[in-house]
């Protein structure tokens, strides 16, 4: 006696078993992080309006009587119009070659911050020499010192990883590559840029396995250095003074002016702020209001939280970071997780220098706020930064598809 069964029939058999997959399938994979170019992109243009909103007034001034009031919007728009454009250029280039033109490009900006100090041919503003100056724009390669530190030191522990725990062979060399970086900024001076590059090159050996015990002694060593530096320059030692009591009467009116004002900025802002563009603090009160005090103007005008939307956004940014790296090293690609940190710790330090600085942490420094301040160099070496980060990141994807870089 012959079965006939439905579940074995041609009809039946034509049909595909349910939770059965049927030929290949699209990951759900995006190609890039889409994210994290719109909070990029996002912060960009958000520093851009409170640029304009801090800089409207600054014609009024006899210093800046020749330009116009949408002077440093315009300028603004072009830097992030380039920045926006070499992001996409440094993109195109694989990790592998970043790693191999990682020490060329440490010694090329090497060089760069010697022609700074030569007369004539580094340009100086307000008692620092920190730029050289290429007539259509200038370029600030203490900017660029920053970036080329992640790529060099993450580059080094690679090459260095057997004698990362000995002295000789493996901190040392390290630490006299930023030393020269430390006194050539120190001549400037920028202490604020040697504090970030530091930071930078000592996170990235603390998480490429460098012996802890010589970590903390060198780590002990810089903060020596950082404080020496400090009791032996007189004017820095006054501004340290000042920063402890702002509110006396000859600090307010003097070393903590900028300090001061930023603290009155914070404090009319309250919880939603007085409205975009009502500062009263931009209005020639709070010198530098564009650039390094930026975040004071958006405390004023957007209040509490305006700010805490962008110290969200840049959380974000040094955590995914963070996830892109951790996510590189596990998959054997040392140089791209180390990178990828080291980005995270580079934006992550000169935020909170710049946030510390604003609201009164610590003492005034000349850093500004990372893809949002007024500034060429700046604006166009962070978005670079994240480029590479991007590419890292995208590299990570292809290899968890099963392709090839």
């Amino acid at each position: 006696m012959r079965l006939s069964l439905p579940f074995f029939s041609s009809a039946a058999a034509q049909k595909p078993l349910p939770g059965l997959v049927q030929g290949p399938q699209r990951s759900r994979m995006m190609e890039y992080d889409q994210p994290l170019v719109w909070v990029t992109v996002l912060l960009m243009l958000f520093g851009m309006v409170m640029v304009y909103s801090a800089s409207i007034a600054l014609p009024d001034s006899p210093k800046y009587a020749a330009y116009k009031n949408s002077h440093f919007l315009f300028r603004q728009a072009i830097f992030i119009a380039l920045s926006l454009f070499a992001g996409l250029l440094a993109f195109r280039v694989p990790v592998q070659t970043w790693q191999r033109l990682a020490p060329y490009l440490f010694v090329g900006v090497l060089i760069l911050l010697v022609l700074v100090l030569i007369p004539g041919v580094g340009k100086g503003v307000n008692g620092a020499r920190r730029w050289l100056s290429f007539k259509v724009f200038n370029l600030q390669p203490s900017e660029l010192m920053k970036l080329v530190v992640v790529l060099y030191a993450a580059d080094y522990t690679v090459r260095k990883q057997q004698f990362m725990h000995k002295l000789t062979k493996g901190f040392l060399p390290m630490t006299a590559a930023v030393a020269v970086v430390g006194l050539l900024l120190l001549l400037e001076p920028d202490l604020g840029a040697f504090g970030v590059i530091v930071c930078i090159a000592m996170g990235i050996l603390f998480l490429g396995g460098v012996n802890g015990i010589w970590f903390g002694g060198i780590a002990a060593t810089l903060v020596g250095v950082f404080s020496m530096v400090i009791l032996l320059s007189p004017w820095r030692r006054e501004r340290i003074f000042a920063y402890l009591n702002p509110w006396e009467e000859g600090n307010a009116l003097g070393k903590a002016y900028q300090l001061s004002h930023s603290l009155i900025a914070f404090g009319r802002g309250e919880l939603f702020g007085v409205g975009l563009g009502g500062s009263v603090e931009k209005l020639h009160y709070l010198p530098e209001a564009h650039t390094d005090f930026l975040l004071a103007v958006i405390g004023e005008e957007l209040g509490f939280a305006g700010v805490l939307v962008v110290v969200m956004l840049f959380y974000w940014i040094i955590k995914r970071s963070f996830e892109i790296g951790r996510q590189a090293i596990a998959m054997d690609l040392t140089f791209a997780g180390l990178a990828a940190k080291g980005i995270g710790i580079w934006i992550g330090v000169q935020t909170f220098i710049n946030m510390g600085v604003n609201l009164g942490l610590l003492p005034t420094k000349g850093l500004t706020l990372p893809l949002m301040s007024y500034g060429g160099s700046g604006v166009l070496i962070n978005c670079v930064g994240l480029a590479i980060l991007l590419r890292i990141d995208y590299e990570n994807r292809v290899l968890m598809r099963g392709g090839r870089i």
